[in-house]
């Protein structure tokens, strides 16, 4: 049977950690084994956390006597792991039923896979679940293996994975190591092209997780400031062409079309920014993107940018109901 080892970061979720927990001990076909790693949490955390490990011997509980932050938890739940497969799980995250036997299926089937993902839902504070698909319909309800110049491909410049539902060949991780302090909010990101270098990368065409979206949300808020995200990804995608730049010939391949998949998201985010009246904010996306990738300037996206400027936001919103163009702007 199929070994997974499931490492919950925890900081204020104590309210959130048993749902989390019985998510994956209730997992069937696997064998599971959980750490905890409580970081100074000021609410009830440690005790939820150590009556949870009392009551199940799969369950292990540390708790750090001061605040370590995100990253360095992370990595400490990876040098922990020995399993044939590792999670990630935050505390107030929680698997679906079969997630983790149906990763481990197409890990089987797989031998040199090193990851797989699947679809998530986010759960809102309303009670409101939203279906996130990282690739909409197009490969719904099946599988996909991707190899890793298909993978970047199909990131678009963006992190398409959903971090509750990735289940990593422990070896792999290993290898690629811990995150990086230097990316706190696109250290994910970085993780998964990382991860794409050692291995193809699996697709599980299915809800695996249910991925909370709540006002203590770190990924949420830091989303809304488009410019600092934009540069994160940035040096998430600098990060892995430095870390594969000396192994892989391809690494040019792979900086020219990261690089342009950026700057259209950027070209994009910069048109949104005018239809929120911020043409400052604007000007320095466009400025990126042409920094990125000089040839944006002969893109669709950015010929739709200069329009938008030249109608302005009511002339452009006129236009694009009168086209049925998606006000859609990428995550």
């Amino acid at each position: 049977m199929t070994t997974v080892d499931v490492v919950i970061p925890c900081y204020r979720y104590g309210k959130f950690l048993k749902q989390c927990v019985d998510s994956v001990t209730t997992q069937q076909d696997v064998e599971v084994r959980l750490l905890i790693i409580d970081d100074a949490s000021p609410d009830d955390s440690p005790e939820v956390a150590e009556e949870l490990a009392r009551q199940d011997n799969r369950i292990e509980f540390v708790r750090h006597t001061r605040n370590k932050g995100h990253i360095t938890t992370y990595n400490e739940g990876i040098e922990w792991a020995k399993a044939d497969l590792f999670l990630l799980l935050s505390a107030d995250d929680y698997l679906l039923a079969g997630a983790l036997s149906r990763a481990a299926e197409l890990h089987r089937a797989h031998p040199d896979m090193s990851f797989a993902f699947g679809d998530a839902i986010l759960a809102y504070d309303d009670g409101t679940q939203v279906a996130r698909k990282p690739f909409g319909t197009a490969f719904s309800d099946t599988t996909k293996v991707f190899a890793c110049a298909d993978f970047i491909k199909a990131m678009e410049g963006r992190n398409i994975v959903p971090t509750p539902t990735a289940v990593v060949k422990t070896a792999v991780q290993k290898k690629v190591g811990g995150y990086s302090h230097h990316l706190p909010h696109a250290g994910d990101m970085a993780m998964w092209l990382n991860l794409s270098a050692e291995g193809p990368v699996g697709f599980v065409g299915a809800p695996q997780a249910a991925y909370r979206m709540h006002s203590h949300n770190m990924s949420r808020s830091y989303s809304s400031a488009r410019l600092p995200d934009l540069q994160q990804r940035r040096a998430a995608i600098e990060h892995f062409l430095e870390r594969v730049g000396s192994t892989r010939s391809d690494v040019e391949q792979f900086r020219t079309i990261l690089m342009r998949d950026l700057a259209v998201n950027a070209s994009i985010q910069a048109a949104a920014a005018l239809d929120e009246r911020e043409s400052d904010i604007s000007r320095e996306l466009a400025d990126f993107a042409l920094a990125l990738d000089p040839t944006i300037r002969f893109s669709l996206p950015w010929l739709r940018l200069h329009l938008h400027k030249a109608i302005g936001p009511r002339g452009w919103q006129i236009l694009r109901s009168s086209l049925g163009v998606s006000a859609r702007v990428p995550d």
